[in-house]
């Protein structure tokens, strides 16, 4: 049998995931309606947000109303992300390939990029404001308090019931899991924690562990009080006194006399522009406390982050030099990759590559579950 390139590209596709990986969650639970709208790298989708509309009363007249102003916004997702993962097979490991022994560098390649991308759109949980758990403290070590509270911050924050997920790291899973809550089918419906370990769909959530779940380290701290004896509600900015450190993007806080929690979204010395606009007047010289550095578990609605990937094609350079280009689908992640095959010196060079951007488009839509 001939060992050629096109003979050892299926093998290489087919060969499942061989290497120690992390759960790739992000990827599959966020919104990806996107997708067929992706271009090139650069290029911008604008994803619209409506505005609110308030009702009127109905008085029939001769002449109709004037139509009420409504103003939707836009939220702009960039596909400007583009990673490859190589490996190398030399001649000999290649007929190991067609000989059936698979390298696990493929698996690692793979592992490599659908982690770089499950931590991109990780990353994009700093405009969310909402906060439920306490820092630096594990949830659910005896009762599911942190999740109810993020549950009600999701229902005040008027996010849809459907469909809501919640992703949470190993510490916090290996609480969740010990609890009657989700062990008994009778408060559950269900035996999946006991059959299979897996906490799955429970109070109106499909659960989720991931060993990607971020930890916000929290900049602001010391004596910060208001600056300002005219904030109104609505306002997007804080002046602050008092000697404390500047705080950094993400970090979330509270201002005495507002139970709001707000996250910041950036700071100079003295100004702090936030999330969500100001909900209550704050009283000059108001204390604003930071929350500690925490575990940033999730729980959120689908739509609360927009992801969007686009498969490369084979340029006609890459055929007229020789390149093989192949697509394949790492069936964990949900994600699809390119593989380029080009000939080096006695070697053969294998590269997976993806293209792809993520952004949070409704952080009304999640509320973080600290740990």
């Amino acid at each position: 049998m001939a060992n050629t390139w096109t003979e050892v590209v299926p093998k290489l596709l087919a060969q499942g995931l061989l290497a120690l990986r992390e759960q790739v969650v992000m990827p599959r639970v966020v919104n990806r309606a996107y997708d067929s709208m992706a271009g090139e790298k650069g290029s911008t989708i604008d994803v619209p947000i409506p505005s609110s509309i308030t009702a009127t009363a109905v008085s029939p007249a001769i002449t109709p109303p004037a139509n009420a102003d409504s103003t939707p916004t836009k939220v702009s997702l960039a596909l400007d992300q583009w990673y490859e993962a190589p490996f190398y097979l030399t001649d000999k490991e290649r007929m190991e390939v067609m000989d059936g022994t698979i390298p696990m560098q493929a698996s690692e390649a793979i592992k490599a990029l659908a982690n770089n991308v499950d931590s991109y759109i990780w990353g994009k949980y700093t405009g969310v404001y909402g906060y439920a758990g306490t820092a630096a403290t594990t949830p659910f070590a005896s009762a599911l308090t942190a999740f109810t509270d993020a549950r009600k911050q999701l229902a005040n924050q008027l996010a849809p019931m459907e469909p809501r997920f919640v992703v949470i790291d190993p510490d916090a899973e290996a609480n969740a899991i010990n609890l009657r809550a989700f062990q008994d089918a009778s408060y559950g419906g269900g035996d999946g924690v006991i059959a299979n370990g897996q906490i799955g769909r429970k109070l109106g959530s499909l659960w989720a562990m991931s060993q990607n779940v971020p930890t916000h380290t929290t900049t602001g701290a010391g004596t910060v009080v208001v600056n300002d004896a005219s904030v109104s509600v609505g306002d997007t900015t804080l002046t602050w006194d008092g000697g404390g450190t500047a705080p950094a993007a993400g970090d979330v806080f509270t201002v005495a006399g507002d139970t709001q929690t707000y996250a910041v979204a950036s700071s100079t010395s003295t100004v702090i522009t936030m999330y969500p606009s100001a909900k209550v007047a704050w009283a000059d010289n108001a204390a604003v406390t930071f929350k500690a550095t925490h575990v940033v578990n999730l729980a959120f609605h689908r739509d609360a982050f927009a992801f969007a990937t686009r498969p490369l094609a084979a340029s006609d350079e890459a055929r007229q030099l020789g390149s093989i280009v192949e697509t394949a689908f790492d069936p964990d992640s949900g994600l699809t990759l390119r593989l380029e095959v080009t000939r080096q010196h006695k070697q053969t060079r294998y590269s997976y590559d993806i293209l792809y951007g993520a952004q949070l488009i409704r952080r009304e839509f999640a509320a973080r579950i600290a740990g």
